[in-house]
């Protein structure tokens, strides 16, 4: 008996897994760093949680659980499967996001078994909420890494949407609470990107 319910619950999580393969088909509106082609959410995810690693020794709450945060990034774009990517500054596509996307955390966070279902789907909506050090550390990873890939393309996705500074840096709030140093820095690459011309002012 222990083995059938055994086998079932790694039936589960092999389903899950074949599943999310399916993130690495979505597209992002970011560009690689070297500008040749769009990311996909599979290698955005990768390059956060490196980030979120590394950066660790700038956020502001030092006792916070990376462990968490990383496990947070690992799974915060995995609603994306079903509900695509949208665009941080598409302002009609935010406004049905949380809907398509917590049907999208159902339905793929329920291939899991029950447990692991329940975990994974609080660790999203607390991600989506904001609120706990952990959260706010995750979103300035996954903020910051957007503006470091537009930097480092001269602006291309946010010239092609024709995006503006004061947009930008309305998202990068969060960086600057999680993350004072890192929010300087950003302040900093913004003016840059802003006088060459990467984007509008």
């Amino acid at each position: 008996m222990e083995l059938e319910l055994g086998t079932e619950r790694i039936a589960k999580q092999i389903a899950f897994i074949r599943e999310i393969d399916a993130l690495k088909h979505v597209l992002r509106q970011a560009y690689l760093m070297n500008g040749e082609r769009r990311e996909n959410d599979a290698e955005h995810t990768w390059h956060i949680a490196v980030m979120a690693l590394l950066l660790q020794e700038h956020a502001a709450d030092a006792e916070l659980d990376l462990k968490k945060t990383v496990h947070m990034l690992l799974v915060h774009d995995l609603v994306e499967i079903d509900a695509g990517d949208t665009f941080a500054y598409d302002v009609q596509g935010h406004a049905d996001k949380l809907e398509r996307e917590t049907a999208a955390a159902k339905r793929i966070f329920g291939l899991l078994p029950e447990d692991q279902r329940d975990a994974w789907m609080a660790l999203w909506l607390e991600f989506e909420e904001g609120r706990t050090p952990e959260a706010k550390y995750a979103l300035a990873m996954d903020r910051l890494h957007p503006v470091l890939h537009n930097f480092y393309t001269e602006g291309k996705a946010w010239r092609a949407h024709g995006v503006r500074a004061d947009a930008v840096r309305k998202r990068m709030a969060v960086v600057a609470e999680a993350a004072p140093a890192l929010g300087g820095f950003v302040r900093g690459l913004l003016e840059e990107a802003v006088a060459k011309g990467y984007l509008l002012p």
